[in-house]
């Protein structure tokens, strides 16, 4: 366990702009990769890279002190200045030994990443695990640490709320645009294909029989959102002669004043009285105060949700420590685990050089005795020496996986 090591990258220390000097691209992963791995002499590594860090993750005796870490942010070949360089060096974590798997229990089950609780990052590790197996840069070590680092982050996640309740402003959006009754088939009207609605364009593309409808500045964007939605797209200066009505208005602009008051709105209408929902997520608000008070709206706007979204955004921290918990007890039971391992391993050629000793007393030291014995005699040594065999491979594993097992301090 004392050989594994971690060289972390990650958004607490970097700046998210420097670490895209950190990224490997797919296809230069596995030449940097085998070429990491010759110089710094290590039977496996694998490599983590997303939008908010990039850890290296290996098995080796290497001491992770600045020598090392001048030399490993060398042989990454960063297209980068000096000052850069140096910043990058004294913004990078090391982990190993404990310390290192604690880390990487941590990152998947989500509580060192940006929005604590967010379960992506448990698949992100485990893909760029697999990729790493694949091209043969792992072995049995890195094998039994995913295997137990992915049984802890599921415990994590469903015996803690740490990921139940949403932190995202679309995502919420979505729920109360959802628990609010939509009906069957019911008409959208957007206003905006920037990235936000373009997120929550991704939640109410499920209602396939509905109808879409996008207005943007820009038509291309209007087209290329109206598209991935299968509905219709229109300029924005468009809007206020638009007559095909609507259930659900989502709009979300760059406006700096309302952009839908009261005259906009009821052409929207075109005389149409039953209650309609606006999900405004513009800062500031795209729809104008007289609108709301004039009009039977559900009205769901981006502060309140904010709110929401702080509020869970403490319960999550809250669940924590019974999230690291878990994970402490999961390091114990892997840490046994591992040891038994070592010891199988060590084992494996146990049985070959019992086999090897009995073929040599039998063929060479007593020979000559073995010869001299009738046909019945060398029968019942056979056995005995068979006999012999078997114990000599199985006891000496029982008892050294027995001793490993109840003395957790053994190295």
């Amino acid at each position: 366990m004392k050989n594994l090591k971690v060289i972390a990258f990650t958004h607490k220390n970097v700046d998210l702009k420097d670490l895209g000097n950190l990224v490997i691209c797919d296809e230069e992963l596995e030449s940097r990769l085998l070429q990491l791995k010759a110089i710094f002499n290590t039977s496996e590594i694998f490599y983590i890279g997303t939008c908010n860090r990039v850890e290296f993750v290996f098995y080796g005796e290497q001491d992770l002190n600045d020598e090392f870490k001048n030399k490993f942010i060398d042989s990454l070949g960063l297209v980068a200045s000096e000052s850069q360089r140096l910043s990058i060096l004294n913004q990078v974590n090391t982990y190993d030994g404990r310390e290192a798997i604690n880390h990487l229990f941590r990152i998947s089950c989500s509580l060192e990443s940006l929005v604590v609780g967010e379960k992506e990052i448990l698949s992100q590790v485990r893909k760029a695990y697999e990729r790493c197996r694949c091209a043969g840069f792992t072995g049995d070590f890195m094998r039994m640490l995913m295997s137990s680092l992915v049984k802890t982050a599921k415990e994590v996640y469903t015996q803690t709320d740490i990921s139940r309740k949403p932190v995202s402003v679309v995502s919420l959006a979505y729920r109360s645009l959802r628990d609010s009754g939509l009906g069957t088939s019911p008409r959208f009207l957007i206003i905006g294909a920037g990235e936000t609605n373009q997120n929550i364009a991704k939640y109410i593309q499920k209602h396939k029989d509905s109808n879409f409808v996008v207005f943007n500045r820009t038509l291309e964007k209007a087209e290329s959102l109206a598209k991935e939605l299968n509905g219709k797209a229109y300029p924005l200066s468009e809007l206020e002669n638009y007559k095909g009505g609507f259930d659900v208005l989502i709009t979300c602009t760059g406006s700096t004043s309302p952009l839908i008051d009261n005259d906009l709105y009821q052409k929207l209408l075109n005389g149409d009285k039953s209650k309609k929902t606006i999900v405004d997520l513009a800062i500031p608000n795209d729809t104008a105060e007289e609108v709301i008070k004039n009009n039977s709206i559900n009205y769901i706007e981006v502060s309140s949700l904010q709110a929401i979204a702080n509020r869970n955004i403490q319960d999550r921290y809250e669940e924590l420590v019974h999230a690291e918990r878990i994970i402490e007890e999961n390091i114990e039971e892997f840490i046994p685990l591992l040891k038994q391992r070592k010891v199988e391993i060590a084992m494996r050629e146990v049985p070959q050089k019992v086999k090897e000793i009995k073929s040599f007393a039998l063929n060479t030291v007593f020979a000559q005795e073995v010869s001299s014995m009738d046909e019945d005699s060398r029968a019942v040594l056979e056995k005995v020496m068979n006999y012999m065999e078997k114990k000599y491979i199985s006891v000496p594993m029982v008892m050294a996986k027995e001793i490993l097992v109840k003395n957790s301090g053994l190295q």
